[in-house]
């Protein structure tokens, strides 16, 4: 979008202070970022539900951060204009600091991502802080973390019980201190979330998590059911059906090869020919007009 200033950490602070909702969206390449800048999304993610959805893995723990970094790159071209995040994979950054920061590095470097995004909470606090300090914005991401999946035990709502509610608060607080610019917020309670972002100074982006979080974030994917065997989720809303009308479209043109209605002879290019086929009649048009003035 052009002449669109993109946001930055203390803007994207101020927001909350301002109650203005924060929108944000996952893309994974050119055309996506683009349409999402074009939309006129806040903050765009690239997320390693890129492993799901792009990849066709079943989960995020097989993508590397050589994809992070390709895809990175294809929407930070796509999307100058846009606030970018990419998400830090799957054991990319619970070894060395050496190593934690050769991955960032990658990602802002390579990849031109504006932050970062780690998903944990008080046991990878002290990384954040490091992270912060060098300079660079960290994204956090707490509730059900896709990375723990297997640990956590499947895809399941957090912040059921008064335990694990003062659980997610201590991650948050953790985070917050640890100098992250905002918290993810993914599958929690409407109550524990509402709690989390009226508790914390710096935004909270729900996934999942109801009306009470400062932002909103869903996967391209799911808002525009881009697949051709989407399966519903109760927290995603879709605002369209492109799914169905790719598929449409492409069924109409394997019809038109097969029964040789494509391509027509609007599609194709003739030889010397034809070429001097339409010189001549546009001299004849042109005398046939001359002709028709002069009587």
């Amino acid at each position: 979008m052009a002449g669109k200033t993109p946001l930055n950490i203390i803007k994207i602070k101020n927001m909350k202070q301002d109650q203005t909702p924060i929108s944000m969206l996952t893309a994974y390449d050119y055309p996506s970022a683009k349409l999402a800048e074009k939309a006129g999304v806040d903050m765009i993610l690239v997320g390693d539900s890129l492993g799901n959805v792009v990849l066709g893995y079943d989960s995020t723990i097989p993508v590397t951060i050589e994809d992070m970094v390709y895809h990175t790159r294809a929407v930070a071209r796509g999307a100058e204009h846009t606030f970018i995040v990419a998400d830090l994979p799957f054991l990319t950054y619970h070894g060395s600091l050496d190593h934690t920061f050769d991955q960032v590095r990658r990602l802002m470097q390579e990849g031109h991502a504006h932050a970062v995004k780690m998903e944990g909470g008080a046991e990878i606090a002290d990384t954040v802080q490091h992270v912060v300090r060098a300079g660079v914005p960290v994204l956090g991401h707490i509730g059900l973390t896709p990375q723990a999946v297997n640990q956590i035990g499947g895809y399941r709502v957090q912040g059921k019980d008064e335990q694990d509610r003062a659980r997610l608060m201590k991650d948050a607080k953790a985070l917050e201190a640890a100098g992250a610019f905002a918290i993810v917020l993914e599958l929690v309670t409407e109550e524990a979330a509402a709690a989390i972002s009226q508790e914390l100074s710096i935004p909270t982006i729900g996934i999942g998590a109801g009306r009470g979080c400062d932002g909103q974030v869903l996967v391209y994917h799911d808002v525009l059911k881009y697949t051709s065997d989407y399966r519903s989720k109760k927290f995603v809303k879709n605002y369209a059906d492109i799914g169905a009308v790719i598929t449409e479209g492409l069924s109409r043109y394997v019809q038109e090869v097969k029964n040789r209605s494509f391509p027509a002879e609007e599609h194709v290019f003739g030889g010397k020919a034809a070429a001097e086929k339409a010189v001549e009649t546009t001299l004849y048009g042109a005398t046939r007009e001359k002709d028709k003035v002069n009587s």
